[in-house]
């Protein structure tokens, strides 16, 4: 049996090692994520930047954000170039990605990662961690689009305009919020805006009784969360 995400990060009652899964959600450290890429493809497609934000619980620290690009030493796919507006010329005279994600790996330490799909975000990091630290990242990992759907699939959000894929959710869960976004389309800007959307699922999992990070982390499984997480009417910490 293929396990969890979330299981792979369980071990003798504790979560990365040292958080008790009972520790409740205010008391922890989270790291909100979001990467741009060259490409898609996974095989030649690589990371040109990184945006992260700072969590204590549901605060958000912005005078601490990590923002770096990086030169990825490989061609770019022109779509992608549509969609992040960033160009082969701007990454030429960035730093390499060795000590960008030297930085990352220290800004993130302890922290649990936060994302919008944040499988493909943690797929591209772990593939160049490998290659150039011999290292992949340990920390367990929260998919805003899976806790999306669980509060989605309990009536305690409403989509309106967040009807499509996961790929394209993120501003359209945040205008349901009536959260604003820039229109530029960043790893720094998508980062704060998965940050505001997070900052408001953990007020609504406060009401629905859901606190400790346990739980909050088998709802969030970026593998097995979602629907799939719970019974339907079970709510409870577990």
């Amino acid at each position: 049996m293929v396990s969890t995400f979330f299981e792979r990060f369980w071990q003798k009652g504790q979560i990365a090692g040292s958080l008790d899964p009972e520790t409740v959600i205010d008391d922890v450290r989270f790291v909100v994520i979001d990467t741009e890429l060259t490409g898609l493809d996974q095989r030649r497609d690589s990371l040109i930047s990184i945006g992260a934000f700072r969590m204590n619980g549901s605060a958000i620290e912005l005078g601490t954000y990590f923002n770096r690009m990086m030169n990825p030493e490989r061609a770019m796919n022109p779509k992608s170039v549509l969609v992040h507006g960033v160009t082969p010329g701007e990454v030429e005279l960035e730093p390499a990605q060795k000590p960008i994600l030297a930085e990352f790996l220290s800004y993130c330490k302890d922290a649990v990662l936060v994302g919008h799909c944040i499988d493909v975000d943690l797929f591209y990091l772990n593939k160049e961690l490998r290659s150039l630290h011999g290292t992949e990242l340990g920390n367990p990992a929260v998919d805003t689009y899976s806790l999306y759907e669980w509060l989605a699939g309990r009536g305690i959000v409403r989509p309106q305009k967040a009807s499509g894929g996961a790929s394209t959710a993120l501003f359209a869960i945040a205008a349901d919020l009536g959260i604003a976004v820039a229109s530029a389309h960043n790893a720094l800007g998508d980062a704060y805006t998965t940050a505001q959307i997070f900052q408001r699922f953990l007020s609504l999992f406060r009401r629905e009784g859901i606190t400790t990070i346990g739980a909050l982390l088998r709802i969030g499984d970026p593998a097995g969360g979602g629907t799939r997480a719970l019974p339907a009417g079970q709510v409870s910490n577990f």
